[in-house]
């Protein structure tokens, strides 16, 4: 009992009515974060030099079709639960049941945001960086939905900061003392996530991240964080070579991350001077570029048209022609 005393205890609600409508906690974070993503991308999308507003754009393609992978993705590794003998296939397609996935929210809202994105006329990659420390805000607000569902929790631990659990939840383990406290993995991702918007914006500022290696930097510090997070989960997984399916997805996020590094360092050593695709780009009284630290005064416009023409020589036209937007915050 000392223990529960200095615990974490979970919320004693998980939703409410509203009419003939049941309002779910679990929906409003997810709602919450969406919504502190898309005004953080906004402003970060506008100082590119992007119309204001034109993030909505985009995200009418991203959100939906990010639900959609989502949900595919939590599906599709856990099959044990939608697919048997006598299985309604329906409840594939039952989002509201809970399982939704995050990195087929990233999969889904990825092809989303290019659809959305060739349609605005923004270059995929300005956007991809603008939205890199907005997803870590918005999968930090999503992550006290489990806290409010009394989901996706971790070991027993001793930890003073321990979650309670009560006995009758579904994934309590069998044979567990009630008064099993467990490790808060919703809280430890929401500080790690965090964090993480921190470190990129500050990796962001000083190597004048550009054409999708501040996505890179995101894919890389979450796969970290979530390799480990998901290792002390205990709800169910399908495990392939002793290891749990997301914390191979988290593995490949990492490699993917430092993929677009490393290719897009070498194949746009140029500035960005757009956020637009060349012949789509918005002539608006805010349609200036702002740098990204004051440190980069120096680099003037007969510097970036010199990186321009260096450009030009050493990657195909199509390259080239996306090698033209400035870094900044």
């Amino acid at each position: 009992m000392s223990l529960l005393s200095t615990s974490i205890p979970s919320p004693e609600w998980q939703f409410f009515d509203l009419g003939p409508f049941r309002i779910h906690a679990y929906a409003l974070c997810i709602l919450a974060g969406i919504v502190l993503a898309t005004i953080i991308t906004s402003r970060r999308l506008t100082r590119r030099g992007a119309e204001p507003g034109v993030v909505l754009d985009i995200i009418l393609w991203a959100v939906p079709l990010g639900i959609v992978g989502a949900r595919i993705y939590h599906v599709l590794t856990h099959p044990g639960d939608y697919f048997f003998d006598g299985a309604d296939l329906l409840r594939t397609l039952y989002i509201w049941e809970g399982g939704n996935a995050i990195f087929g929210s990233l999969i889904g809202g990825a092809v989303g945001a290019y659809i959305g994105c060739r349609m605005a006329g923004i270059r995929f990659w300005s956007f991809a960086d603008a939205v890199a420390p907005a997803l870590l805000v918005a999968q930090a607000t999503g992550r006290l939905g489990n806290w409010f569902n009394h989901e996706l929790f971790g070991l027993p631990t001793t930890l003073p900061w321990g979650l309670e659990i009560e006995s009758g939840n579904a994934a309590f383990p069998v044979g567990l003392p009630a008064d099993t406290l467990f490790h808060p993995t919703f809280l430890y991702e929401i500080i790690w996530n965090l964090i993480g918007v921190a470190v990129i914006l500050y990796l962001e500022r000083k190597f004048r991240l550009r054409f999708g290696q501040t996505l890179g930097v995101y894919l890389i510090w979450y796969g970290l964080g979530r390799s480990f997070f998901e290792s002390i989960r205990i709800d169910p997984s399908e495990i392939y070579f002793g290891i749990r399916t997301n914390v191979w997805a988290a593995l490949a996020a990492i490699v993917l991350g430092l993929v677009i590094i490393l290719v897009q360092r070498h194949r746009h050593p140029g500035l960005e001077i757009s956020a637009y695709v060349p012949g789509r780009e918005w002539n608006g009284p805010d349609a200036g570029v702002e740098l990204d630290d004051s440190d980069s005064d120096d680099l003037d416009q007969s510097s970036a048209d010199q990186s321009d023409d260096a450009d030009e020589h050493t990657e195909s036209p199509e390259a080239a022609a996306t090698s033209t937007s400035a870094s900044r915050l």
